[in-house]
């Protein structure tokens, strides 16, 4: 199934508030989280590179599923197949023709984490079905409060936040776009390539 757009209209409601209704990270969880001998990675591209931090605390099972897919080297050769200036990028997910690679866990959602959508933040990214999100993740290239979730829906969980590299990030998302492969419009033209995504011991000077 596609996995499609982050954007206010798919911003689900729910009988409950994602604080009371989600299931809480287990111990296990985001103790092998804590255990990564890195907090950081860098994301390589094709347009040039950026770090995350990492933010197991808040986020322990996303965490550990990104770092998962991480050292897997799931991430090399994925595109970033949506870039909207003032809004996000989005990517992680699709190869570079424009199908979707692999069949990816999905990972219960941990909006209200207290980390919010502002600019630089870095969220999993997902369908309307709130626990839906695998290893697509997004930038937020502006601050973006109605990814954030309430007490009547659920939001998008950020599990990190750039903290180098974020003109890169703002270049990706100003490149031409328009239809590519299944999406009808806000893919790159010509492919912005995820070269890889490595584990860091801090950011680079």
């Amino acid at each position: 199934m596609k996995q499609l757009i982050l954007c206010v209209g798919f911003l689900l409601s729910a009988l409950l508030s994602p604080a009371q209704a989600a299931e809480k990270p287990t111990a296990a969880d985001a103790a092998q989280a804590k255990k990564a001998p890195a907090m950081w990675v860098q994301v390589v591209t094709n347009m040039g590179n950026f770090t995350i931090e990492l933010n197991p605390e808040r986020a322990p099972i996303t965490v550990a599923q990104f770092l998962k897919y991480v050292d897997q080297g799931f991430y090399a050769g994925t595109v970033f197949h949506r870039a909207i200036p003032n809004f996000i990028i989005q990517g992680g997910g699709y190869d570079s023709d424009y199908k979707l690679k692999g069949n990816p866990s999905k990972v219960v959602n941990e909006s209200g984490n207290g980390l919010t959508n502002t600019r630089a933040a870095v969220g999993l990214a997902r369908p309307p079905e709130p626990h839906d999100g695998d290893v697509q993740f997004y930038v937020n290239i502006a601050d973006n409060a109605a990814l954030d979730p309430n007490q009547t829906r659920w939001g998008y969980a950020v599990f990190g936040k750039v903290v180098q590299g974020m003109e890169v990030v703002d270049a990706i998302s100003s490149v031409p776009t328009g239809a590519k492969g299944p999406f009808k419009e806000n893919a790159p033209l010509k492919p912005v390539i995820i070269e890889k995504i490595e584990r860091v011991s801090n950011p680079s000077p």
